[in-house]
């Protein structure tokens, strides 16, 4: 082990002992102000035998399509291949695929390498008669867990201890999760605010996940639903100050239940219903590390989640090459001070929505007229993006066809 390795390890090992460790731990890690400069995105997708989307699918199956890129818990620890542009393949509890980009400095960069890694991809998957999902939960299977480790072993005894949508979200969703530089240190109050309002519109809009195992849920996002039907600890936005976003994300992260703990050997159980707070208080035998702190945080799940940048995890997959069309629209509306405070105000009278969004989507006829505004603001902007004009082009279309699929259903 090199020094630096060494160093590394001690840090993390670190045991922290007060509230006032933690806290301070939470804030360095989860806000880092600065100009906005990057943006990535995570796409997942539910994935499916070509000719019987119905069946289930098998470990080995989906190690033999990925070959040199099966990620490492599909082959004993080790280190798959990124795909050509950079990206990583990563396989969720249920056999969900997803890619994971590398950070680029512009929307163009980001849309070419997530394309180029897509394309390998979608053609690794055919040659093997897989393929994809289009929808945000999955149409056709009912929840069945394909991986077996003690992290999703223990998830799931603590999801099911609350019902059914835990197991639901980790084995039959698919979400598209963008990430956004969280900004100057003056403008995170603002960006913060702006980026959780935008949800329920954008959950709206792109809600595309009504059918789930073989039956119509009546649910414009079946995905939004069961997230949202977990742990409110877990999966709603935090409460705080509107000036200090780290406040509220420090207590929410202090009361949220603990999931999971790391352990040599054994199961990863929590003491029944014990929090990062009780923790610290004497909960388990020895007080958390700094690892185990930056692990509790892995495992919250609000709709946008702070983890240095602003992790944007209300959106439904979408289908093939259709996922630029949510990017682009939020890297516009966060692009700038100005453009972002104008969303905020178009936003902020349905912050709240998150129900309705996710119930009725456009639907609703307020979410419907906020998503209309604050798409008609990305696309008077969206030059601004750097994106080629077909690409823009393709963005407008996006968006124009799923709100005149809902004024049809409206009529």
């Amino acid at each position: 082990m090199t020094t630096l390795d060494h160093d590394a390890g001690a840090a993390t090992s670190r045991k922290l002992r007060t509230q006032e460790e933690v806290e301070a731990r939470i804030r360095a890690i989860c806000f880092k102000t600065g100009p906005p400069q990057l943006v990535g995105a995570e796409l997942e997708w539910t994935l499916h035998h070509a000719a019987a989307p119905h069946a289930p699918l098998d470990p080995a199956t989906v190690r033999q399509a990925l070959g040199r890129h099966a990620p490492a818990v599909l082959t004993s620890g080790l280190r798959p291949d990124p795909l050509p542009a950079g990206g990583e393949i990563t396989l969720e509890p249920g056999g969900q695929l997803e890619i994971s980009s590398a950070p680029a400095t512009t929307l163009s960069a980001l849309h070419t390498a997530v394309s180029t890694d897509l394309e390998h991809l979608t053609a690794l998957l055919d040659d093997a008669g897989l393929v994809l999902g289009k929808h945000g939960i999955d149409p056709y299977r009912s929840p069945r867990r394909l991986l077996h480790t003690p992290r999703y072993t223990a998830m799931e005894r603590a999801f099911d201890a609350r019902g059914r949508h835990g197991r639901t979200m980790m084995c039959s969703t698919a979400g598209l999760q963008i990430c956004l530089d969280a900004g100057p240190a003056d403008e995170l109050p603002t960006r913060w605010r702006t980026v959780q309002a935008l949800g329920p519109p954008m959950v709206a809009l792109f809600a595309n996940s009504r059918r789930f195992a073989g039956r119509d849920t009546g649910l414009a996002s079946a995905r939004m639903a069961a997230w949202w039907g977990m742990d409110p600890r877990l999966t709603h936005p935090p409460v705080g100050p509107p000036s200090d976003p780290a406040a509220g994300w420090v207590r929410y992260a202090l009361t949220a239940p603990l999931l999971c703990v790391r352990r040599g050997g054994g199961g990863w159980d929590p003491p029944p219903g014990a929090t990062l707070r009780d923790w610290l208080a004497g909960a388990l035998p020895e007080p958390p590390t700094v690892a185990d702190v930056d692990y509790h945080l892995s495992l919250l799940f609000p709709p946008v989640r702070p983890r240095g940048y602003l992790e944007v995890r209300y959106l439904d997959c979408q289908p093939g090459g259709d996922w630029i069309a949510p990017a682009a629209v939020l890297a516009t509306l966060l692009g700038d001070r100005h453009t972002t405070e104008a969303a905020l105000e178009l936003a902020a009278p349905v912050a709240g929505r998150w129900h309705p969004a996710y119930r009725s989507g456009l639907a609703d006829r307020a979410l419907r007229r906020a998503a209309e505004s604050l798409t008609d603001l990305a696309a008077r902007r969206l030059d601004r993006t750097g994106l080629p004009a077909a690409v823009r082009t393709h963005v407008i279309e996006t968006v124009q066809r799923r709100l005149d699929v809902s004024a049809e259903e409206l009529s």
